[in-house]
């Protein structure tokens, strides 16, 4: 992985096309939710369908958690179809056929040649693409469960939502005063950068 893709810094914004042959960019994926994002080999092989399948059941928590999660493959379109359709996915698939993010992040597995894939790796990303982990899936056992998973992210959550606690002080009367906070839980798309930070600084808008 790239020295500089560690904790803290931001994930490459990557622009790639999706298994319904849409153009999407991560930013848009994500919003402004934590975000799982997982790095994959692809269709072929048996240790991805084990992570994807692990994924889908976990699914349902993470749609209700306000929280997003993409898959980048080397695949094709129709490979990632087939991929998403076998283990039972119901996010997006990125294809990297052309293997962009392979080469910008020099992940690429030298040990097989004829599929000339990534090495496999999960994020768990904070809003704006800021990396909370990085996990190198190489070896399965390298890759995070859904209880890793859910710990990472109680801890992104906490981090980035102001009314984690109600009981804090001065929240009750925030909500009270203009009933911000009372949209803090329901999914927005149109949060700037700057309306993040002053959320996190605990200052209304």
């Amino acid at each position: 992985m790239r020295a500089d893709i560690v904790a803290g810094a931001h994930f490459p914004d990557y622009e790639l096309t999706d298994h319904t042959r849409q153009r999407r960019r991560l930013s848009e994926l994500q919003g402004t939710d934590p975000m799982i994002l997982v790095l994959s080999r692809g269709h072929y092989c048996p240790k991805d369908h084990q992570q994807h399948l692990a994924l889908a059941a976990f699914y349902p928590k993470i749609a209700v958690a306000y929280t997003k999660i993409v898959t980048i493959s080397t695949d094709n379109i129709l490979e990632s179809n087939e991929f998403r359709d076998a283990v039972g996915a119901q996010w997006t698939f990125l294809s990297d056929s052309g293997r962009t993010v392979q080469k910008d992040l020099e992940i690429q597995e030298y040990t097989d040649p004829h599929h000339d894939p990534m090495i496999p790796h999960t994020l768990v990303l904070e809003p704006g693409l800021v990396i909370y982990k990085i996990y190198n899936g190489y070896w399965f056992w390298g890759r995070p469960s859904p209880e890793e998973l859910w710990q990472d992210l109680r801890e992104v959550t906490r981090k980035v939502r102001p009314d984690w606690d109600l009981t804090a002080p001065g929240l009750r009367e925030n909500w009270e005063g203009d009933k911000w906070l009372s949209t803090q839980n329901m999914p927005r798309l149109t949060w700037t950068g700057e309306e993040i930070m002053r959320a996190l600084a605990g200052q209304r808008r």
